[in-house]
């Protein structure tokens, strides 16, 4: 049907996708003459509060001139805490997180979430960061799989990560899933409880290879590369529970079920290079889940596409240092009103909010 009046359906499929514009005071203005760095990642918890895991040991000098580390001495700025808590209004409800006794506090943050019971999991990429870590909702250690090593990368491992990217809990099932990561090629699946280990795949569903692809290189006439790329850079679930991997470096969107069964894939802008374009997908607030929100680090965008097979529908934002433009947009979360909230890596540093005004 939709062939036969197409300039309908793409009137209609307009109307009904996400929109959005960018709330320029968000956040407001943190405590503390504190100063965030790249932004590790992002959750939303149950209760629409935004919890950023940011990088401090990333702000340069000058941005933390009030810090007496920075050897600079001015009014402004200090670091502040790795984890943030913000409320849809921008304030800082809570802070908190770094390197304590007993664990192992990652070197550089990446990856955050928050289970309907208030539990937090932290990732880490940083060069000899193995593991991940649990803690309460105010910051008690609880629990930690793997631990710092400069081992090289061992997809077959189930004791050990590699430099882990994203984290999501299957709440119903009891499991953690981890995209890992930045040295290993993998998703590998946890009891959230107890931490044993229940399975892990690469791309396609293959048993992962850690062999070294060699640069990327777009030819649409050659076989697609039937290993996840590094990084491996989020594994998020879907409403009908299927699991969404960003291969992003691959340029691409793999599908499987939670089992690790491989059922589709979609690749946005394929020809872009280093460091690829899939960061971070999310999902709109629609019951069927009917379109993909897409992150896009390398152009600077954020794609939306139809969930049923990966038609690019259209973009959000451009490269840029203004409010509504992004510099290497790295995660992003969306509250129950399907408002959107970004943050970016790289220089960008930066946590933006856009208001959903039409669509779903």
């Amino acid at each position: 049907a939709c062939l036969s009046v197409a300039s309908f359906c793409e009137r209609a499929l307009a109307q009904a996708q996400p929109h959005y514009k960018v709330d320029p005071f968000w956040p407001k203005e943190l405590p503390n003459k504190w100063i965030v760095g790249q932004i590790g990642g992002m959750a939303m918890d149950q209760n629409n509060r935004i919890w950023v895991l940011q990088r401090p040991r990333s702000n340069a000098p000058d941005d933390i001139s009030a810090d007496p580390s920075s050897h600079h001495s001015a009014m402004c700025c200090v670091p502040a805490p790795p984890v943030l808590v913000f409320d849809t209004a921008g304030n800082v409800i809570k802070s908190w997180g770094g390197p304590g006794a007993g664990y192992d506090w990652p070197t550089s943050e990446h990856g955050i979430f928050v289970e309907r019971n208030g539990n937090v999991w932290i990732g880490g990429n940083g060069a000899n960061d193995r593991q991940v870590l649990k803690f309460t909702n105010d910051g008690k250690f609880l629990k930690q799989i793997g631990h710092p090593s400069k081992d090289p990368a061992n997809s077959a491992d189930t004791t050990q990560l590699g430099r882990p990217a994203g984290l999501e809990v299957d709440e119903a099932a009891h499991e953690l899933y981890v995209s890992d990561g930045y040295l290993n090629k993998r998703v590998i699946v946890f009891d959230s409880e107890t931490l044993k280990f229940k399975r892990l795949w690469g791309g396609y569903g293959n048993v992962p290879n850690d062999a070294n692809p060699g640069p990327y290189a777009y030819n649409p006439n050659a076989p697609h590369d039937q290993q996840f790329r590094s990084p491996v850079h989020c594994a998020h679930i879907s409403n009908d529970g299927m699991v969404y991997v960003c291969d992003r470096a691959n340029d691409r969107i793999q599908v499987f079920t939670k089992a690790g069964k491989f059922v589709k894939e979609f690749f946005v802008l394929p020809e872009t290079l280093e460091a690829g374009t899939i960061c971070d997908v999310g999902f709109s607030k629609d019951p069927g889940q009917a379109y993909l929100l897409m992150a896009d680090c390398t152009n600077d965008v954020i794609w939306t596409l139809r969930r049923s097979d990966g038609t690019v529908l259209g973009t959000l934002g451009h490269s840029g240092r203004n409010a509504g433009q992004f510099h290497a947009v790295h995660s992003m979360v969306s509250d129950s009103a399907g408002n959107l909230y970004t943050g970016e890596v790289d220089t960008g540093k930066r946590l933006q909010k856009f208001l959903l005004v039409g669509g779903k």
